[in-house]
């Protein structure tokens, strides 16, 4: 008789099958919290029918699919014709086009738009974050455009379409359309009032051409772009239609794409213009002051992709220490392994806390919110992106030797988690731009002291974070040294206030004694061990 050899035991089941979006407590949650009631049923019913098919074994394949066989760069056809095109995995359409489907382009004039956009954003995030990059841009392209209404009145109703049509050909023909953006340049990086491209007027009054290289150009198969480049009056805004109105191609010659350390699934160019035909957007010379309202909504879903990434770290990390036993107890029942756990849930509702609050300010539309998020988006993107990475590499530790496996998912998390600290500014841009608020917008400092003095009184720490912060402000000599360490404290004291006023009491006590006070070690799973640990792990459970 044979013998078995081979049973498997003390493995957890694949995290699948699940309602990503019913299953996230801290989400659910901010969602009821901002959203209007009447509002609420419709919403959710949309976000957990999201949230189900997000964690279902064929949409998560399509995310493994879609990173395994990564976009590939044509630049001519079997008869030497240039096309400039790139080929994509069949998932990473299927992929695209349920994002659009749900509404991700979708916030600007849609009842609590942003509110239901984050949560779904940040829901889809944990899929496949690189597909996630065209939905961002073309989202945030809207307020840009709105700097002429006749460009608005044009491409609006494609940009916030749900139809996701993949054909290159021209606008007017299409039910729904992309965007994307180029400002980088090799010469300058983030200093874009270096840009070297060059636009020519053409003698229709808002046209020229572009002639030029951008050195970093996302989701090159757009429908169109948003670019800069120098006009005779200065730095200026264009928008670069992928293909022309009578059907030819624009001149939009693609380099290569980049091989990045992940976001392996999106296309990551390097294109030239020569000759290429574009549209004025807000006058010469206005260039920054045009693009940034979409430079400031791609940051805040730098924010929220970097809390989507997070709370899949941690729901695979509670998952299967739930599931996984050493030494006669549940991984999850253990002291230490709790305190690990803990500690990474904390960030990751701080996180979603957060990044939900800033798009309830987005909706607000009011001067003060608009004031808030100023200081608040610039210093969110800095602080909440920079925690990606060491939460998913955590996250992926307490899983063992299975979480350096490609099959877990830990690794993809792990390469994603730095990106969105680098782009749209890395964290010393983010940083300076925090600094230039407080210096130059007194509303902005006074709309977060108001904010954050909403939960005064309620924690001694958290009371004492404020006045070190109010210290740090009151001299600004010299700051510009120091603006790391300031930024950091006004992240979290944000955070902080908002999970005192919001969350349960054992989260915010968790969180005021491991990120307010002195209680905190330099690593995950140093809380104090007389706070109740269980009750925070419990919360960040995946519901399956």
């Amino acid at each position: 008789m044979a013998r078995t050899t081979h049973t498997v035991t003390n493995q957890a089941p694949p995290l699948t099958g699940y309602d990503v979006y019913s299953a996230d407590r801290v989400l659910t949650e901010a969602v009821e919290r901002h959203l209007d009631p009447a509002l609420s049923e419709k919403a959710g019913a949309e976000l957990a029918a999201l949230g189900r098919a997000a964690g279902s074994a064929q949409v998560q394949e399509w995310g493994v699919q879609a990173n395994e066989n990564p976009p590939r760069l044509r630049t001519h056809d079997r008869h030497g014709h240039r096309i400039d095109e790139v080929e994509f995995h069949p998932a990473w359409h299927r992929l695209l086009g349920k994002g659009v489907a749900a509404g991700l382009t979708a916030a600007w004039d849609r009842p609590g738009g942003h509110v239901r956009r984050a949560a779904a954003f940040l829901v889809w995030t944990q899929v496949e974050a690189g597909n996630c990059c065209p939905l961002s841009m073309t989202h945030a392209a809207v307020p840009a455009l709105r700097a002429d209404p006749d460009l608005a009145a044009e491409w609006e109703p494609r940009l916030t379409s749900t139809v996701y049509d993949r054909e290159l050909r021209p606008a007017h023909l299409k039910a729904g359309a992309l965007f994307g953006m180029g400002m980088t340049e090799k010469q300058g990086g983030s200093d874009v009032r270096t840009n070297a491209t060059a636009a020519r007027p053409l003698d229709e009054d808002g046209t020229y051409e572009l002639t030029g290289h951008k050195w970093f150009c996302s989701a090159p198969m757009s429908d169109g772009f948003l670019v800069l480049a120098q006009a005779p009056g200065g730095l200026t805004c264009f928008l670069v239609p992928r293909v022309l109105a009578d059907g030819t191609r624009n001149v939009f010659l693609l380099q290569r794409l980049k091989d990045k350390l992940g976001n392996r699934s999106n296309a990551s160019s390097e294109v030239e213009f020569d000759g290429t035909w574009a549209r004025r957007v807000g006058a010469e010379g206005h260039g920054v002051r045009t693009i940034i309202d979409m430079v400031t909504a791609t940051r805040l879903d730098c924010v929220i992709g970097s809390a989507g990434l997070m709370r899949q770290a941690v729901a695979q990390a509670v998952h299967h220490c739930g599931h996984r036993e050493a030494f006669g107890a549940r991984l999850v029942d253990q002291p230490l392994m709790r305190n690990v756990l803990a500690d990474l849930a904390l960030e990751s509702e701080a996180a979603t806390t957060l990044a939900l609050r800033l798009a309830a300010a987005y909706d607000d539309g009011g001067e003060q919110e608009r004031a808030l998020l100023r200081i608040a988006v610039p210093a969110a993107k800095y602080w909440v992106t920079k925690r990606c990475s060491p939460v998913a590499v955590e996250a992926a530790e307490c899983l063992g030797g299975n979480g350096y496996v490609e099959e877990s998912g830990l690794p993809r998390l792990v390469r994603e988690s730095p990106l969105n600290s680098v782009w749209e500014g890395a964290g010393n841009v983010q940083a300076l731009d925090v600094l230039r608020a407080l210096r130059r917008e007194p509303a902005a400092l006074d709309a977060y002291l108001q904010e954050v003095g909403r939960a005064r009184g309620a924690d001694h720490r958290l009371d004492g974070a404020i006045k070190g912060v109010l210290t740090e402000l009151a001299d600004l000599e010299g700051v510009e040294g120091r603006a790391r360490r300031l930024v950091e404290r006004l992240a979290l004291v944000l955070q902080g206030s908002l999970l005192v006023r919001f969350a349960p009491s054992e989260v915010a006590d968790a969180f005021c004694a491991g990120r307010l006070g002195s209680d905190g070690g330099a690593t995950f799973g140093t809380l104090p061990s007389t706070l109740d640990l269980a009750s925070v792990v419990e919360r960040a459970r995946p519901l399956s």
